[in-house]
């Protein structure tokens, strides 16, 4: 058997002779090791677990589901809510037999409720082989195809500087197909280099907003990590000497639209990018290039596999997915770190460098290439200036997100796109796995309706004292909501009637002192793992390392401060209004008392919100 060592960037899986094949897709790494990989894994399957309607009707109910032609049934002890319970384990041969057969399950009167039907095939895999994207894995089997470029041999070094062509000796690189004998084994080890490709059109749109079934694209520019710099154009400056010589080195012009567009794929190909980034690219460029790509008969192979780009959809968007290669839509994701008044690219690159970056509007884009001459070299150093803009906002946005997936354990395509919220659910699925919990459903239409309608109280608010006030001093409850979470071991498992807990002020809601309920171990982690990187960072002199930590305790607060809100959030699997009046109930108590020994102390509170007060030192009382 052959070993192999991958980054790994993505996941899906394909069904050959009518059963399942996971498909990892990496970066190789390791000595004399480069391209990217596709791995195979045919042993996996799915399955969900099936609650009995009475512990009493365990048999009847494993008889009942082993005549559905499932590939097995078994009995298992599962925690549920804090409670024990033996259930069954339900393996069936492909995932599409889930939802065909989950409506006959339910309706057996044997079955009470089932669980984790609703976890992704992929996912599940990731999370059941203690997998995460974006971490080393170490496969042994066999290599099933002989990778080779289709021109030549590229070589493994890149130059920084700008190149404005394709790279001297560059070539179309067809990834190793291998196939799996043992299980993957993650390893803990430094990440690569990414290369990272950043795109961008232009189109013709004499009549206001394009229409992809009438108005061409005229320009396609690309910006990389490693000083790649070029744009495609249909059209030349017309008072360049030579028809076919250029005004500019970045610029090459092809015949027509449909040239450009197969240019677009050859250079995705030759470039071969691990993560290809563009801005609003999954609501815009990609669907634009998709419908002209239709319309011209242009086979958009920009996969590993030579796969087109699927549109899926993810939340109330839909998303461009590319095999083998990490899509992300810098807009969306932009979107929702950064609270700005605007997010259009020229308003984000001005926020986030202090620059400004050349802008033409949108609606006189045609104008400029009408006219030709300086307009359109203007036309094309805007072009080149949005891809290189996407490129330096990437390098700025993808250390968060590449270590949020790496906590969170999904892949960077779905990451980047996760509120917060989404990213602490898969995080608490995949610690249920490990702590063996069952997964809580996601809720009904009608319970959905229930949850919307019902409010819990805030934090403590004291309207702010009138007038210019000396001596202000702040203080400030560090992660206050997450360390209730934890100190009052607050967790819908915890929950109890009985004696020896913790009761929450004005609610009288109790829960356990022990065991630790599973959300608050589950954030204490993170707590703890937070602290332990803060202490690195202290102790390091590496400008480099320090980035890394520093992205790493980031990426921590963000998931810790998010947990206290989503026990009120409709959606959320471990809904709990209780757990979630307890924790403001709190929050107020601490923030109230704390005030009244400040004012002990000869402090005057003059404002508090929350989390914390200022207040101005009068002196110590009598």
């Amino acid at each position: 058997m052959i070993t192999k060592k991958f980054v790994l960037l993505d996941i899906d899986y394909i069904t050959r002779n009518h059963e399942p094949v996971i498909r990892l897709f990496g970066k190789l790494v390791g000595d004399n090791e480069e391209g990217h990989i596709i791995v195979m894994d045919k042993s996996f399957r799915p399955y969900i677990y099936v609650i009995p309607s009475d512990h009493s009707r365990l048999d009847d109910c494993t008889r009942q589901l082993s005549e559905l032609k499932l590939l097995s049934v078994e009995k298992v002890i599962k925690n549920d809510m804090g409670e024990l319970k033996e259930v069954l384990k339900v393996t069936f041969k492909h995932p599409q037999d889930i939802p065909k057969l989950r409506d006959k399950i339910l309706n057996l009167k044997s079955v009470k409720e089932i669980r984790e039907h609703n976890i992704p095939f992929y996912r599940r895999y990731l999370i059941d082989k203690g997998l995460f994207p974006l971490k080393v894995v170490e496969v042994q089997g066999n290599i099933l195809n002989s990778p080779r470029s289709s021109r030549g041999v590229r070589g493994s070094r890149r130059s920084q500087e700008p190149q404005t062509g394709s790279p001297e000796g560059s070539s179309i690189q067809k990834p190793c197909i291998f196939q799996v004998e043992k299980s993957p084994t993650p390893l803990e080890s430094s990440l690569p280099e990414f290369t990272v490709l950043s795109f961008d059109i232009e189109v013709y749109n004499p009549r206001g907003m394009p229409q992809p079934d009438l108005d061409p694209i005229i320009m396609i520019s690309f910006s990389s990590n490693h000083g790649f710099r070029k744009v495609l154009s249909t059209k030349n400056t017309p008072d360049s000497s030579d028809p076919n010589g250029l005004l500019l080195d970045f610029v090459e012009v092809v015949s027509h639209e449909k040239e450009l567009l197969e240019k677009f794929v050859e250079t995705v190909q030759s470039e071969n990018p691990d993560i290809i980034l563009g801005y609003n690219s999954d609501s815009f460029d990609f669907p634009y290039i998709r419908d002209r790509a239709a319309k011209l008969g242009v086979p958009l192979k920009l996969g590993i596999d030579g796969s087109s780009p699927k549109f899926t959809r993810i939340g109330f968007s839909s998303s461009a997915m590319i095999r083998g290669r990490v899509h992300i839509d810098l807009y969306s994701n932009i979107r929702r770190y950064m609270h700005l008044a605007r997010h259009t690219l020229e308003h984000v690159y001005l926020e986030l460098f202090g620059e400004e970056k050349l802008d033409i509007p949108g609606d006189k884009i045609y104008l400029y290439w009408d006219e030709g001459g300086r307009r359109l070299e203007t036309l094309f150093h805007y072009s080149l200036h949005d891809a290189v803009a996407v490129t330096r906002i990437g390098e700025r946005m993808l250390p968060l997100n590449t270590e949020l997936t790496r906590i969170v354990g999904q892949p960077l395509f779905d990451a980047a796109r996760m509120a917060s919220g989404r990213l602490v659910e898969w995080y608490l699925i995949r610690k249920s796995f490990e702590q063996g919990y069952l997964v809580p459903n996601k809720p009904s239409p009608d319970e959905l309706i229930q949850r919307e309608g019902k409010h819990v109280v805030g934090g403590y608010v004291k309207e702010p004292v009138s007038g210019l006030h000396e001596n202000i001093v702040y203080f400030d409850f560090r992660s206050l909501y997450p360390s209730i979470i934890i100190s009052k071991n607050i967790s819908p498992d915890s929950l109890t009637s009985g004696e020896n807990c913790h009761i929450s002020p004005e609610y009288g809601h109790k829960f356990l002192k022990e065991p630790v309920g599973f959300i608050p171990s589950a954030i204490g982690q993170i707590l703890q793992d937070r602290i332990k990187i803060k202490s690195q960072m202290k102790e390091s002199r590496d400008d480099h390392q320090l980035s890394v930590l520093n992205n790493q305790q980031e990426a921590l607060k963000r998931l810790a401060n998010t947990f206290y809100g989503l026990y009120n959030h409709s959606t959320f699997r471990w809904y709990s209004l209780k757990c979630s009046e307890s924790i403001t109930a709190w929050g107020r108590d601490f923030l109230k008392k704390t005030m009244k020994n400040s004012e002990k102390q000869g402090f005057k509170p003059v404002y508090a919100d929350t989390d914390g007060f200022f207040a101005t030192y009068v002196g110590p009382m009598d």
